[in-house]
């Protein structure tokens, strides 16, 4: 079933209707050829739950749906993740906000590490957070996720340690880290209702100075194996240990 995104005042319980508005209507009516009476899902990205809809009618400039019914049990993790990820070079940021929304991160906040090759301007990082969002929110969408994971405007490493300070559980990935058993029990002991910050570092890492002020803060080191990962990857690999240990969970 297709899933498309909507404003919260898009959705009216108490006529049971629901408009679609925007560029989803071309989609619908001209790629997808959707008819009346041909269901769809959509959700407002905020309440995390699923509205079952049925097409009505169009308009110019708008699809007309009949509310069936409300899915409250949502496909959001019980917890909420957010990758604080090293600027990487070339499009790799596309690729890993788009996988880390379909493993149900919460938000991606790129970070400038004093590694990080790719330097923005204010003008440069409108324009990549404007086509970093829109990737975003077409992953949420394949992943039928119910809501659209934010991504921040690029910060500094030491205002990402501030963002950071009110998360209840701090994690940052780090070659020099040894103990896979500590890494297992770190993550094993991640709870329902909890706020995971992961730190990820660009190619070539953080430095011993960067991971030194981390750790003055609380932040945890982890090892993830004896191999070197990538930053693509280092991240994605985190990830899925989290859903692994949180889906399912309440």
């Amino acid at each position: 079933m297709y899933q498309f995104f909507v404003e919260p005042h898009q959705i009216n319980i108490n006529d049971k209707c629901v408009t679609i508005v925007g560029g989803d209507v071309n989609h619908i009516k001209n790629v997808l050829r959707m008819k009346p009476g041909e269901e769809l899902s959509v959700s407002n990205g905020q309440d995390g739950k699923e509205y079952r809809c049925a097409i009505i009618d169009f308009t110019p400039d708008a699809v007309e749906c009949e509310l069936r019914f409300i899915k409250e049990d949502g496909v959001e993790l019980p917890g909420k993740i957010y990758l604080f990820q090293g600027l990487p070079k070339a499009d790799k940021m596309e690729f890993i906000i788009q996988k880390a929304v379909e493993l149900g991160v919460y938000q991606v906040i790129p970070v400038a590490t004093k590694r990080c090759v790719v330097k923005l301007d204010d003008k440069k990082a409108k324009s990549k957070v404007q086509r970093w969002q829109g990737i975003a929110e077409a992953a949420a969408k394949q992943s039928k996720r119910a809501i659209i994971p934010q991504v921040a405007e690029p910060v500094s490493f030491g205002e990402a340690l501030r963002m950071a300070s009110v998360l209840d559980v701090k994690l940052i990935p780090y070659e020099l880290a040894e103990n896979m058993e500590k890494t297992r029990t770190i993550i094993g002991d991640l709870k329902p209702g909890q706020s995971i910050a992961v730190f990820i570092g660009p190619e070539g890492g953080f430095e011993e100075a960067e991971i030194a002020k981390a750790l003055s803060v609380g932040v945890e080191p982890i090892t993830l194996g004896k191999r070197i990962l990538r930053t693509e990857t280092a991240g994605l690999t985190v990830l899925s240990w989290m859903m692994y240990q949180l889906e399912g969970l309440s």
